[in-house]
């Protein structure tokens, strides 16, 4: 009888030891929604093959770089101080600048968020991304992190930052779907993601603007929205005349 009983405890432990394996693999395993998303990112296809090829090259000039970037004539440079002020960083926040570049922004961001705050400089480009470690250890930003990131993703952990920075950036996502779910990923809820790129209206826009930026004003917003972000406000920056500055969220 005794023997019985011990077989029937041993029986029903394994059920439960089963049931509970079964759980946390329930638990562990991700929901077919979310196997379904990755699916689609890894098969996600360029939207504008070739557009970051410069950036990638062997032998890139930054030097060269820096003196497109960093003009009074380029509208970004003209009005960086006000663009700073307007992104609204705040002592102790964690910020990255997506596409930095040659880092026009490390050093506004860095004094927004002060020596408690973390300022992430992301670029695609290991020349880009060597150059601004260069700049923020000059400037003794201990605060500034360059890092190099992928075309599908900024490679950052999830809820680690409080703004994402996309500036004149946008365009050159070559994949944005994926590109906006890392961003989603690694934003806090409640985090918000600031774009500012070129204004793109056929018969108005410049021919480069035509040629080179792939979608207008309207496009960004939908293909940001679809990424799950809530759009926020269009910020008015004085100087503009051909970009535009927007601000989305990410639900708490």
């Amino acid at each position: 009888m005794w023997s019985q009983v011990q077989h029937r405890v041993r029986w029903f432990i394994c059920l439960g030891c089963m049931a509970g394996l079964g759980a946390c693999e329930q638990i562990r395993t991700p929901g077919i929604e979310q196997l379904a998303l990755r699916e689609e990112l890894a098969a996600e296809q360029s939207v504008k093959p070739g557009i970051n090829t410069a950036y990638m090259a062997a032998d890139i000039d930054v030097g060269l770089w820096s003196e497109r970037f960093e003009v009074e004539t380029r509208e970004i440079y003209h009005a960086r101080h006000e663009i700073a002020a307007a992104v609204g960083l705040r002592p102790g926040q964690r910020v990255t600048d997506i596409g930095a570049g040659t880092g026009l922004f490390l050093e506004p961001f860095a004094d927004a968020v002060g020596e408690g705050g973390k300022v992430y400089a992301l670029d695609i480009s290991p020349a880009f991304v060597e150059h601004m470690a260069e700049r923020a250890e000059h400037h003794s930003l201990t605060q500034v992190e360059a890092m190099l990131c992928s075309e599908r993703s900024i490679e950052l952990p999830a809820s680690s930052i409080d703004i994402a920075f996309v500036c004149d950036v946008y365009h050159h996502f070559e994949y944005p779907q994926s590109s906006l779910a890392s961003i989603y990923d690694a934003l806090r809820p409640g985090g918000e993601l600031v774009i500012i790129d070129f204004i793109r209206t056929p018969g108005v826009s410049r021919e480069w603007v035509l040629n080179h930026v792939r979608a207008g004003q309207g496009v960004v917003t939908d293909e940001v929205e679809r990424a799950g972000f809530v759009f926020v406000k269009e910020v008015t920056v004085s100087s503009f005349e051909e970009s535009y500055f927007l601000r989305f969220r990410k639900p708490r």
